[in-house]
């Protein structure tokens, strides 16, 4: 495992302080380990940087402005959700005799998978391994050749085999895998894009379904005539009483 030097502070004032403190391009952490006293430390943004952005896992001497210098990992970065930039980290102080649980990353190495090269698609699940060791033995990260992996092949950690090191995660645990093509989604594309049968004889039933409502007006103006000669003789009655009122004063005057 590589190791790098990296200077920080020991904080003095701790709490509301922390903001005036990232205003000068400092972000606040803590340094802790089994059986060490916690110190609250701070350190430039650029010098801290390196460690999270990395995807290699890295050994750090501590140097602190008392004096001190402390071996230790980056632990745990909190970073702003908005500008994504560091607000708090976590340094975890390391003995060289005693083992511990840490995540280290997985490297792909060998170009293009055959079975990708063949038509696969590469699935890469885990990218993370948490691993159990001396910190002298912390890999950089795990290496994985992929060149020959065909379709329908995959690696588990299982198949993972590191000196030193124990790998805490489920032995069955697929870490990359390459995958045939899914065809069926493009055939089920091209069967909704299709229009169907059904789809076309829509305008046809609509124009169907008007035709009773034409007839239905044309039956509605063959019942016209019909309707004028009913009102032509409710008003003959009236007509014949009209003479017949006429007669009345006539024979009043004999």
């Amino acid at each position: 495992m590589s190791e790098i030097t990296i200077t920080a502070e020991v904080r003095k004032d701790i709490g509301k302080r922390s903001r005036a403190l990232r205003r000068t391009g400092k972000v606040p952490g803590i340094y802790y380990g089994h059986g060490q006293q916690n110190i609250p430390v701070s350190m430039l943004e650029v010098s801290l940087k390196p460690l999270y952005t990395t995807s290699a896992m890295h050994v750090i001497n501590l140097k602190l402005d008392d004096g001190s210098s402390h071996i230790c990992v980056l632990r745990d970065v909190q970073l702003d959700p908005v500008t994504d930039l560091p607000v708090h980290f976590d340094l975890f102080g390391l003995n060289q005799n005693e083992s511990l649980a840490i995540e280290v990353p997985v490297k792909l190495t060998g170009g293009i998978p055959k079975g990708v090269r063949e038509g696969g698609i590469l699935q890469h699940i885990l990218h993370k391994l948490k691993v159990s060791c001396l910190p002298k033995n912390i890999p950089d990260h795990i290496e994985i050749n992929v060149e020959e992996l065909e379709i329908n092949r995959s690696v588990h950690v299982k198949d993972l085999k590191i000196p030193d090191v124990i790998i805490l995660e489920n032995e069955t645990s697929t870490v990359v895998a390459v995958v045939p093509p899914v065809v069926v989604k493009e055939a089920e594309v091209a069967a909704v894009a299709a229009p169907t049968t059904e789809a076309l004889a829509e305008p046809e039933v609509i124009a169907k379904g008007k035709k009773p409502e034409e007839g239905a007006e044309v039956a509605e103006d063959k019942k016209k005539p019909e309707d004028k000669k009913k009102f032509e003789d409710k008003k003959k009655p009236e007509e014949k009483k009209k003479p017949e009122e006429k007669k009345k004063p006539e024979e009043k005057k004999k």
